[in-house]
């Protein structure tokens, strides 16, 4: 059975002929642009939705999709997200980019292989992806997700190790 992820959200309509005001991850505008079939979920099932067309306008995409030609067609799809199965998205990945779902749970040790906690979360603050770690000590710690601090995430071993400079955790 497939898995999918989501990519982006239907905000709003945008005119009348039944283009979608869509929001997307911060960065991803090629990813989200290459795309020519995303999925809604209705239940259960994802119902899959060609895509026409998808331009860039301020820090949204305006989609039109094949089936929905009219603000009406389009209004019950509004708050929806748009999902793809996540074969394409690991097509797109480079080699040092992951899923946020396959870091949360490793555990994070320092350069000497001592183990400092585990992943329970991601986000970004604008710069850069923070790891989110719990440590040996209970604390929520932000873990800047960069290649000086993150010099190795390996997936199979379900470990990360991170250069413990003074202060970090």
């Amino acid at each position: 059975m497939a898995k999918y992820v989501s990519v982006g959200k239907i905000l709003n309509f945008h005119g009348i002929k039944g283009e979608a005001k869509v929001g997307f991850t911060k960065n991803q505008e090629e990813f989200f642009c290459s795309l020519t079939q995303v999925f809604v979920k209705d239940g259960n099932d994802y119902l899959p939705l060609e895509i026409e067309s998808i331009r860039l306008h301020k820090n949204f995409a305006l989609v039109k999709f094949d089936s929905i030609n009219s603000i009406n067609e389009l209004l019950k799809y509004k708050g929806a997200f748009l999902y793809v199965e996540e074969s394409v998205i690991r097509e797109s990945l480079d080699d040092d980019e992951f899923l946020i779902d396959e870091l949360v749970g490793l555990e994070i040790f320092d350069e000497n292989g001592k183990k400092l906690g585990f992943v329970v979360g991601v986000s970004n603050n604008g710069a850069n992806d923070l790891l989110s770690v719990k440590t040996n000590a209970k604390k929520i710690v932000l873990i800047p997700f960069v290649k000086a601090i993150v010099p190795e995430v390996n997936i199979n071993d379900k470990k990360i190790i991170v250069n413990n400079i003074e202060g970090l955790i």
